[in-house]
């Protein structure tokens, strides 16, 4: 009699399996891949390309930074995929055109892509760093959201499309270390009169604070601090920091970095070149892109893992004190309040990306305390991160 009831149950078991719809949900399904339909669409009459395509792309990175793997790792991505029919060759800054001559150069059609960090476009519209790094702003899990679901990337193609561009994400290198220094500044009057290189907003917001800033090159970064004519600087993530050697000249690095959460990089590609290219050649490129953004910030965050033990070893790491930070972010608050009055592109990336925070918050609050520690350090009480 047990074993017959628990073939019955089994059978049952299997039945329920096996039914249509055994186990359908109350409510109609949360969420559909949008592309799904385009692709169907697609399908019915897209072929494979033939013949081969060749462009150039520029960027403002010399070879020795991981952005210029970024850029190449595209390259090699869509050349795979197409086998070959789009070649993409990659000039380092300097090789076909300055480092910020990259942008035009893209826009008249001198190459036909180009890789950035869209806050070095800023005098051309302010906007363009919006799509970069905001301070206080999104992160790299921030940025993918936004970007993709939340109708980011669509204001960012129209912003490049006022300059003969198409757009799409290229690279996300996460969060910035803070400002390598020679000075112990942990309280907001401390950076009063120090001579700073940062760029983009974060330039703005320290000078307005009393700092003296200059947005150098990066490959001037080192001699400015190694001869005193900066007394701080940041530059980018722990993976790219460390071969510039900047431990070497300076005592402290002063964390976080406020200024960049997340380092969003870009591809812009002449839009007419991206118009010429067949259907299949396309969708390479955007899936491609997709793989590189990615790829590069699991890539570097693996890196910074021992790029940062590294830089314990000669450097002392000093943390902005709670009430520091949170001046900072007033200070910034009041800053972006104005470029907003100011900037109608600016304002409806900001509002967008705020309007994102919020909704996104309660999510954020409710999967707090569970912050990925080694369980000692957890079960001793690390909870946040």
């Amino acid at each position: 009699m047990k074993k017959f009831k628990m073939l019955i149950g089994l059978t049952l078991i299997l039945a329920l399996a096996l039914a249509p719809n055994a186990f359908a949900a109350k409510r109609e399904k949360f969420g559909v891949d949008k592309r799904h339909a385009a692709v169907k669409k697609e399908l019915r009459t897209i072929k494979t390309s033939e013949g081969k395509i060749r462009w150039k792309m520029v960027m403002p990175w010399s070879k020795g930074l991981l952005f210029y793997d970024m850029a190449q790792h595209f390259a090699d991505s869509v050349k795979l995929a197409s086998g070959g029919r789009l070649d993409i060759k990659v000039f380092s800054a300097g090789e076909l055109v300055g480092a910020m001559e990259s942008f035009d150069a893209v826009s008249k059609g001198s190459a036909q892509v180009g890789h950035d960090w869209p806050g070095y476009w800023k005098g051309k519209n302010e906007a363009f760093v919006a799509f970069a790094s905001v301070p206080f702003g999104l992160d790299a899990e921030g940025y993918n959201i936004w970007l993709y679901e939340r109708g980011g990337l669509e204001q960012m193609q129209d912003l490049y499309g006022k300059f003969n561009l198409f757009v799409l994400p290229g690279g996300q290198g996460g969060q910035e270390m803070g400002l390598f220094s020679n000075k112990k500044a942990t309280k907001m009057e401390d950076f009063k009169g120090m001579r700073l290189r940062t760029p983009g907003w974060f330039m703005d917001i320290m000078n307005s604070l009393g700092a003296s800033v200059s947005p150098l090159p990066g490959g001037e970064v080192y001699l400015a601090l190694e001869r005193g004519v900066i007394d701080a600087a940041e530059f980018s993530s722990p993976a790219i920091n460390y071969p510039m050697g900047f431990d070497e000249i300076t005592k402290y690095v002063i964390e976080p970095g406020v200024h960049q959460p997340g380092i969003q990089c870009g591809l812009f590609f002449n839009k007419d070149a991206y118009a010429k290219l067949p259907a299949d050649l396309k969708w390479i490129v955007n899936i491609a892109a997709r793989e590189t953004q990615a790829w590069s910030n699991s890539w570097i965050e693996n890196l910074n893992i021992d790029a940062i033990n590294k830089f314990k070893e000669k450097i002392e790491f000093v943390t902005m004190d709670k009430e520091t930070r949170i001046a900072f972010a007033k200070t910034t608050k009041k800053y972006l309040a104005g470029l907003k009055a100011k900037y109608p592109d600016v304002k409806k990336a900001l509002d967008s990306q705020e309007q994102f925070k919020i909704d996104f918050s309660t999510w954020r609050e409710q999967r707090s305390g569970v912050a990925p520690w080694p369980l000692d350090d957890y079960i001793a009480g690390k909870h946040m991160q």
